[in-house]
């Protein structure tokens, strides 16, 4: 875990300043996702340790005290024939120091990545992209007031962000592959956690929100195809200053949105003994349940907390990449006196750029097989057996 830092800290030093601060990917192929969440105890830093309350649009945007921060848009999409696609987009922010370094636009001590990937169901094609910046405002950054913008060289998330966000995503791989995306938010902002608060260890937590079922429509451009899709998006917001115990090798992570109107989230951190860990949690939103209030989290109407008690996730199939990595691409999902199976729509949906991660397009199964939903998987920390 000590490599967590070195993915920016090379794009800080590679970068100079000179205008274009994007990094050689080779330079650091292989680190996990896990790298991202900082160093324990970093001095200076802020960190999330109590409940907040919770101003927008203001916490859609950076908070560069704390270490670590992202953006992260996924999305389930189909064209008018059916044919199905996935959409990952992700900023991450990691603060080089906990203040700026100086005066001038050189010096925001911010460094960001991001990532782009489409999943081409019928195709079996899963394409991918990233961007590396320093922090600057011809380069990279997020702000917001009445318009939002998160940005990292000519991959733009942008729009209205007081009230509910309108945002278009606008962003391509020359030549490759890109889209033209417009977001829209139907329903309120989801706290995860205690009230925002998430609990990830006895000394680690962060800032953590959701905006389930965002309505998504536009195109996206496969090589020499541009198809017209819509579909249902999620969004989430996390930022901390914290970093995953010793004792933790990585996290497996959903986001399910069902046909019966409710959201799921679960998330299960996987330990090097093989235990269930007691931080595992998930949510349960039931969008039939809801009042109006822009903002809901524990102890609302329709939001459901789960704690390791309320849920279990167990690996039915495992695929094995190119690099003989095993990753879990189906499993049985129990709640209460539910039970449905999650599978990857393709089982390769490995983002294996900086970072080595598997997030990719799943379906929601219930017990006699017929399709109750779809969502994103997520999966890090997974290497080759030794």
């Amino acid at each position: 875990m000590d490599a967590r830092p070195i993915v920016f800290l090379l794009m800080l030093l590679t970068a100079g300043c000179q205008p274009d601060a994007r990094s050689t990917s080779s330079a650091v192929t292989g680190l996990r996702l896990n790298n991202l969440l900082g160093e324990p105890d970093a001095q200076g830093f802020a960190r999330a340790e109590h409940k907040k309350e919770f101003v927008f649009p203001l916490d859609h945007g950076p908070h560069t005290r704390y270490r670590n921060e992202w953006w992260y848009l996924t999305a389930v999409l189909a064209d008018e024939n059916g044919n199905e696609y996935g959409l990952h987009f992700t900023l991450f922010r990691q603060a080089l120091a906990p203040n700026p370094t100086g005066e001038g636009p050189w010096h925001t001590a911010q460094a960001y990545l991001g990532h782009l990937a489409i999943t081409d169901i019928s195709n079996g094609r899963h394409l991918k992209a990233e961007r590396f910046a320093r922090g600057h405002p011809a380069l990279a950054g997020v702000s917001t007031g009445a318009l939002f913008r998160a940005m990292i060289e000519d991959w733009t998330l942008e729009g209205a962000a007081e009230g509910q966000l309108n945002l278009t995503l606008s962003a391509s791989e020359p030549g490759q592959f890109g889209v033209d995306l417009q977001v829209r938010q139907m329903g309120p902002i989801v706290l995860q956690g205690n009230r925002g608060l998430s609990k990830k260890g006895a000394d680690a937590a962060s800032y953590y929100y959701s905006i389930p079922r965002l309505q998504i429509g536009g195109i996206l451009k496969l090589n020499d195809r541009t198809v017209k899709v819509t579909g249902l998006g999620w969004l989430d917001r996390e930022w901390s200053t914290s970093v995953l115990g010793g004792s933790l090798s990585g996290w497996d992570w959903f986001s399910l949105q069902l046909k019966d109107q409710r959201s799921i989230m679960a998330f299960r951190l996987r330990r090097h003994d093989g235990k269930r860990d007691n931080y595992d949690h998930g949510l349960i939103v039931d969008h039939q349940q809801l009042d109006d209030q822009p903002i809901i989290g524990q102890g609302d109407p329709g939001v459901e907390l789960l704690d390791r008690n309320d849920f279990s996730l167990t690996p039915n199939r495992f695929y094995q990449d190119a690099k003989g990595i095993n990753w879990p691409v189906s499993w049985t999902l129990n709640m209460a006196d539910e039970q449905f199976t999650v599978n990857a729509l393709l089982d390769q949906q490995t983002v294996d750029l900086s970072i080595l991660y598997w997030e990719g397009l799943v379906e929601v199964l219930d017990l006699e097989g017929n399709r109750s939903g779809l969502g994103y998987m997520e999966l890090t920390g997974y290497e080759r057996d030794r």
